[in-house]
């Protein structure tokens, strides 16, 4: 039986080691104690270990046993716990959001014989896979990609709750935007060019620039126009804008009464109760995917993907779990399957490119009942 380890115990980390440990060996590790005694509970079978994944040596440790490392840190651990994961010379499946570029580790990869696919969540993940398909399949022009994660109940102000730390979705507010626009690389602030758009049994959402494109900037830089927005119920980028314009996003700490603090930090602290997800609170992820393209007899055409997914009773997990993790268990099968042997850092798209992983994956996701539905004219 393959030997798997998941580091991270949140609430995607948790969803990958129980789903993985149906058909593997699966040891989930955490720094936080509490973490792995509330997973060791929903998934039986799973195998816990303290682990402090800063400690290097100490990771690369404890890695000796397993065939596989699943990476699912806080983005901000993120490129140094692959890098260290590398180093360690075990293949590795990726969903930190980290903002470092992870093409960086490839000829590191390449020379320790490793296979490491990065960006396998949903956004950056499964729009990637998609693109990657198509891009084998059409001479493509345009690639939008419109995701977001939701609450059902809103509650104001931000009507907004966060399936990940505060840091990491604030991370995203104050990022760079990056976009291609006529072959060229356009950076904006996040947040801007705030649009309303309309989806069936949601309403309207407004959606705004992210720094999502991430890896397609430099893997496919052919296609002339591609942008990636994140959608929220109207009204919350507002909120945030005056927060972040008002400085409660700066990481420079300032002194009150004696004490240092960042106003990142005091912020992060603040929303993470305002923004925490209950335990069994529903919630959904709405994705909208739109290729443009000619095919090999020049006929223009559009493909467009749409995901609605929401929580899961049965097993208590959150969409944005289910969508963003049963995406790199998906990956992770395919590779232990072997269905891709390549070796040095993979982008998603670069294995969507690949007809039989990409069949792979849907089916795995349908099976897990999440549906992506096409429509092409």
């Amino acid at each position: 039986m393959i030997s798997i380890i998941v580091l991270g115990a949140g609430m995607v980390g948790s969803t990958m080691a129980i789903d993985l440990a149906t058909k593997h060996r699966v040891t989930i590790s955490d720094l936080n104690n509490n973490a792995l005694k509330k997973v060791a509970k929903k998934g039986t079978t799973l195998t816990t270990l303290q682990l402090d994944v800063t400690n290097k040596k100490e990771l690369q440790q404890a890695l000796k046993p397993f065939d596989l490392v699943i990476c699912a840190v806080p983005g901000y651990l993120g490129f140094q716990t692959l890098k260290a994961v590398i180093e360690a010379q075990k293949n590795v499946v990726d969903i930190s959001f980290f903002p470092e570029n992870s093409l960086e580790l490839d000829q590191l990869a390449k020379e320790k014989n490793v296979t490491a696919i990065v960006d396998c969540g949903v956004a950056p993940g499964m729009g990637n896979i998609i693109l990657g398909y198509y891009n084998e399949k059409l001479k493509l022009t345009d690639f939008e990609c419109l995701v977001g994660g939701l609450p059902k109940v809103k509650k104001w102000p931000f009507c907004y709750k966060a399936p990940f730390s505060p840091v990491d979705v604030i991370e995203e507010y104050t990022r760079p935007a990056r976009y291609i626009e006529n072959g060229t690389v356009i950076t904006k602030e996040a947040l801007s060019d705030c649009e309303y758009v309309d989806f069936k049994g949601i309403g309207t959402l407004e959606s705004f620039n992210s720094d999502g494109l991430r890896s397609i900037i430099f893997t496919m830089p052919h296609i002339k126009n591609m942008k990636e927005k994140t959608l929220r119920y109207p009204g919350h980028v507002e909120y945030v804008k005056v927060l972040k314009e008002s400085g409660f996003f700066n990481k420079e700490k300032i002194t009150i009464n004696g004490t240092s603090i960042s106003p990142l930090d005091f912020t992060s602290k603040i929303l993470f109760n305002e923004w925490k997800l209950g335990e069994t609170e529903e919630e959904l992820t709405v994705m909208r995917i739109t290729l443009k393209g000619s095919n090999s007899k020049g006929q223009l055409k559009t493909i467009v993907y749409n995901l609605h997914d929401e929580y899961c009773e049965k097993t208590q997990t959150t969409s944005m779990a289910r969508t963003t993790g049963y995406t790199a268990t998906a990956v992770a099968n395919l590779f232990l399957d072997g269905l891709f042997v390549e070796k040095g850092i993979f982008p998603p798209e670069l294995i969507g490119k690949h007809e039989i992983c990409f069949n792979y994956i849907l089916n795995y996701l349908e099976e897990r009942n999440i549906h992506y539905i096409k429509k092409e004219n």
